[in-house]
């Protein structure tokens, strides 16, 4: 029997196909069966690099509701009893973001001082010294304020894991590297934060994240 998928739908030009996304970092050779849909793949098949698993929710744009994602996975493995932390987490404001957060704990984030302004990054130690069973970790093309251990996030994430702490984080696709160039010849503005590719071959899971283009203009 042969198997039908829905029409594809209308996408704006400046944003990057989910589709083609998938087959260009071979996460799936298969269509996405809805827009809203989120399309999950697992990559851990060979020799796992770290004692930690590493899932990424991987937006195809800012604002398609990655955090939301992740927050909303994190509640319901609290409710079937494992033991879940937010390491770091940006509601950016939006109030059903927010929400989500709901009677998790957050760990306190670590201050460091810059040019004289106190500045806030997620606190790698404390998470390893609770050492929770999962802990939620936002943007993970972070670049972390001077003076930190790493440069950028996805080290912090790395020590992490190899602590044997299960990670689930975020991240959008403009902030990988190879995409760095196209990026910027479609929107004209160069992302300073990324990350190399690598990193996400190294998760044991990625799941797209996308919406409608109407609904991203709400």
């Amino acid at each position: 029997m042969s198997q039908r998928f829905p029409e594809k739908s209308a996408r704006d030009d400046e944003r990057p196909d989910p589709e083609a996304l998938l087959k260009r970092y071979h996460l799936s050779d298969n269509d996405l069966e809805k827009a809203a849909s989120p399309t999950s793949v697992k990559r851990g098949e060979g020799a796992q690099l770290h004692p930690g698993r590493l899932r990424v929710y991987l937006g195809s744009a800012a604002g398609v509701g990655k955090t939301y994602a992740m927050l909303n996975e994190g509640k319901r493995r609290k409710e079937r009893g494992t033991d879940v932390v937010v390491g770091y987490v940006e509601t950016h404001g939006r109030v059903q973001t927010q929400v989500q957060l709901g009677d998790l704990e957050v760990l306190p984030r670590k201050k460091i001082s810059y040019r004289g302004v106190t500045l806030e990054e997620m606190d790698t130690e404390a998470i390893i010294a609770r050492h929770p069973q999962v802990v939620l970790i936002d943007e993970l093309a972070h670049t972390n304020v001077a003076g930190s251990e790493h440069h950028k996030r996805y080290q912090d994430v790395f020590d992490v894991l190899d602590a044997g702490i299960d990670v689930i984080t975020t991240l959008n696709v403009q902030h990988l590297e190879s995409l760095n160039d196209l990026v910027e010849s479609i929107t004209g503005v160069r992302v300073r934060e990324t990350l190399p590719d690598r990193i996400l071959d190294e998760a044991d899971e990625v799941e797209l994240i996308d919406i409608a283009p109407s609904a991203l203009r709400q």
